[in-house]
């Protein structure tokens, strides 16, 4: 499974799911409903979170993945 938490069109509501996933974490009925659910998760998960419009296409993509400084040379 990949790193990459999705939200994609399903039926006639959104699904979050995560790349290469076969189901899906959670179905809502709103698009807005999922990024909510899908950014809480991102965030707990430190994952990407890609957003798609209802033809597929990628509207936003945001990373909560963080970084970890101390691991930088200072």
């Amino acid at each position: 499974m990949g790193s990459d938490l999705h939200v994609v069109p399903y039926d006639h509501g959104w699904d979050v799911i995560y790349e290469g996933a076969r189901y899906a974490e959670s179905h809502h009925a709103t698009q807005a409903a999922a990024i909510l659910a899908a950014t809480g998760l991102a965030r707990r998960q430190k994952a990407e979170l890609v957003v798609h419009a209802r033809d597929g296409s990628i509207r936003t993509r945001s990373s909560y993945a963080g970084r970890d400084l101390s691991a930088i040379a200072g």
